[in-house]
């Protein structure tokens, strides 16, 4: 797959290009604008925000999606983070137009790119200025820009708002890897957007939950694999439905046009299954219904519903076949949806494996049910990488690839079978390259299911591609922008492509979402510690309430403070609580102490036990002080990481 994919420009559409510019130089970049939409171009800038629209809800789609980044470099804006960070997408999709306002030269790192001045030009750029920069956008796109039609009232096909830098500032976090869609996030919702609420569990039994909540997950999941529809993911569909009172309040919050909600009831083997599609603008139901069927025909409900629902919306479902991977087996079902809700709810060792005996519970009633198999595969990955010793992982890894091969053997195109070989061979065996293969097929199955989004998005950023880890997480944010893990995952991304201050203004919003989550506090502290202000550092990191995060950076941060004695009683915790688990985390101490020797020591023990935070050998800041070494660039090759 190639790190950047640019579809040729649409017939009958002009090109998009994204201004970017400092607040101090709006007037200036108002009437760059204005000439360049004259010229024919389709210009995305802050001014089109519609007046007093909230931030978030005005964006529609993200930088790179543009066809070009036009940079107006100037005095002020040499110095702007935030123009900085978008001048850097454009040069690394190498598709940057940069411009001189004043007569100033790019800062370092942009200086290999011709640039137009337009200092000379007091007003609206001359037409000898104006044809230089359309030269330059088309030889970035190798389309000519004089073939876009530029007739009055044309109307891109793309649906995309690009924010400037003056109001990326002061939201922080859409200069970085990630730039919010408004279309699953509020302002005017897509009318192919749907929200799936979870049906309500109306039997009154708690140990019931699972039924509804699997016949959720199962109409979601058939409404995502066709692609004419944009499906919010569940843990923003749980979370929207918590927090507002009613469909349009709801609608709103999500951005989306339509709600479905539905309730099951069961009696016996008897099942009645009611749903409802609500427009998200008026709060009118469009259409409803109630069915009885047997507990066998659940399967078939499933499909159902979700053929009713595409229909009503007008468009045409993908494919009416159910989806690969499943059973015919009801107690099998059963087993495999009480396994899935205590994995999800990833509450502690007791519950993690507790959902792993309920998946070999389904696979003993139906060996042939594909996606127990994923289930089981990420079970033991997850129990290997959280709660191991480091003398079990090589049999728990081991038995994880087994189960995610056994489940792709029986279903060839089961997208969750594909992530878990990929997550298993990993983290497990450390293997970049052979992962590849499973990740890309995984995304290219299941780019509707946000989990796979992200986890493939992770793997991209970890293994140094920086470009397909910034694509993917947008995507993920757009399927799933209520979910603490999503914008965690997004500040880990920019914070391994060392954007430090948009990485913190995410995992803020994690951390808004979820006080509770780990490693936030961690990343932030990390940021913090590499923006030169280490007291804030320690601050966060005292607030980390995983250990394996909260003594490594209190270590590292008290160290870079002075406090020595402090800092080695936080190692001393860190390796005797901790012991072998925690090596990689040595080693990110002791480089930043500047013990390199131990720090390498700490790392190839890490390997031979198989520590699975050598996944961020590539991009971790932290191991940057051992990067010249020619033993770090051995070990990189030998895991075929260089």
């Amino acid at each position: 797959m190639s790190s950047i994919e640019t579809p040729a420009p649409d017939e009958g559409r002009r090109t998009t290009v994204f201004l970017s510019y400092a607040r101090a130089d709006r007037t200036r970049a108002e009437k760059l604008a204005s000439a360049l939409t004259d010229a024919g171009l389709e210009v995305w800038w802050d001014a089109l925000i519609e007046g007093g629209a909230a931030f978030a809800h005005s964006i529609r789609s993200a930088l790179d999606t543009a066809d070009v980044v036009i940079v107006a470099w100037s005095k002020t804006s040499i110095d702007s983070d935030w123009v900085r960070d978008e001048a850097a997408v454009g040069r690394e999709r190498k598709r940057l137009v940069p411009l001189s306002l004043d007569g100033s030269e790019p800062p370092l790192g942009f200086r290999q790119y011709h640039v137009i001045d337009v200092s000379r030009s007091r007003g609206k750029p001359s037409a000898e200025e104006v044809a230089a920069i359309l030269r330059a956008v088309a030889a970035s796109t190798g389309e000519p820009v004089a073939s876009f039609p530029t007739g009055q009232g044309q109307v891109s096909r793309r649906d995309v708002v690009w924010i400037g830098s003056g109001l990326a500032a002061a939201i922080a976090a859409g200069a970085g890897v990630l730039a919010w869609r408004g279309g699953l996030l509020g302002g005017k919702a897509a009318d192919d957007s749907i929200v799936v609420l979870p049906f309500r569990n109306l039997g009154g039994d708690p140990a019931q939950a699972y039924l509804s909540d699997g016949l959720t997950e199962a109409v979601r999941a058939a409404l995502a694999r066709n692609a004419a529809l944009k499906v919010v993911a569940g843990t923003s569909s749980n979370a929207a439905q918590e927090d507002a009172e009613d469909a349009t309040a709801i609608a709103r919050k999500l951005g989306v046009a339509y709600l479905l909600e539905g309730s099951v009831q069961r009696s016996n083997d008897i099942v009645r299954i009611s749903t409802n599609l609500t427009d998200g603008d008026t709060g009118f139901s469009r259409w409803s219904n109630t069915v009885d069927r047997a507990l066998t025909d659940i399967f078939a409900v499933q499909t159902e519903i979700a053929r009713t629902v595409a229909r009503a919306l007008s468009v045409q479902m993908a494919t009416d076949e159910p989806a690969p991977g499943g059973t015919t087996s009801v107690p099998a079902y059963e087993a495999y949806l009480q396994g899935r809700a205590l994995f999800n709810a990833a509450l502690d060792e007791a519950s993690d494996r507790q959902a792993l005996t309920d998946y070999e519970r389904a696979i003993a009633v139906d060996p042939n049910f594909a996606l127990a198999h994923a289930g089981r595969s990420r079970s033991l990955a997850a129990i290997a990488a959280e709660y191991a010793k480091a003398e079990e992982l090589p049999g728990l890894y081991a038995a994880a690839i087994a189960a995610a091969q056994r489940a792709i053997e029986l279903a060839p195109d089961l997208a969750e079978g594909h992530l878990a070989l990929g997550y298993a061979l990993f983290t497990g065996r450390l293997d970049v390259a052979g992962a590849r293969p499973a990740y890309e097929r995984a995304y290219a199955l299941g780019r509707g299911d946000a989990d796979i989004v992200l986890l493939y998005a992770l793997y991209c950023s970890r293994s140094g591609r920086r470009e397909d880890a910034r694509v993917a997480i947008q995507r993920a944010l757009a399927l799933d922008p209520l979910n603490p893990r999503t914008f965690r995952a997004a500040g880990s991304i920019d914070y391994a492509a060392r954007r430090y201050r948009p990485a913190i203004a995410v995992l803020e919003k994690a951390l808004a979402l979820n006080p509770e989550i780990s490693n936030a506090h961690g990343l932030i502290g990390n940021c913090l510690y590499f923006l030169g202000r280490p007291r804030e550092a320690r601050s966060a990191y005292a607030a980390e309430p995983h250990d394996l995060f909260h003594l490594s950076g209190l270590a590292i941060a008290d160290h870079r403070l002075g406090n020595t004695a402090a800092a080695r009683r936080s190692m001393a915790r860190l390796v005797s609580e901790l012991g072998d688990s925690a090596l990689y985390q040595q080693a990110e101490v002791l480089a930043q102490w500047g013990e390199t020797d131990a720090a390498m020591a700490a790392l190839h023990r890490a390997r031979e036990v198989g520590d699975s935070g050598l996944i961020y050998l590539t991009t971790d800041p932290m191991l940057d002080p051992l990067r010249r070494r020619p033993d770090f660039v051995k070990l990189l090759q030998d895991m075929h990481l260089a």
